[in-house]
């Protein structure tokens, strides 16, 4: 199932997306959780903490799960 996460600016960082699905409790924890886990946007590998996410994108984090971002 996936989850839908909600912006109101044109997109969001992969650091900022982590924090706002409720993965991690600070922006500081976004480095060491991308060194430990694979994070897969719109079918491919990414880890860039500064990646931009934008409406429509898909995020699969395995074991924690999909989301798409919406506007």
């Amino acid at each position: 199932m996936n989850q839908e996460i909600k912006i109101d600016t044109e997109y969001i960082t992969l650091g900022q997306f982590l924090k706002l699905a409720n993965i991690i409790d600070s922006g500081g924890m976004a480095k060491w959780f991308l060194s430990e886990h694979e994070i897969f946007i719109n079918g491919e590998l990414d880890q860039r903490r500064g990646r931009k996410l934008r409406s429509g994108d898909i995020i699969n984090i395995p074991n924690f799960g999909y989301f798409v971002i919406t506007n």
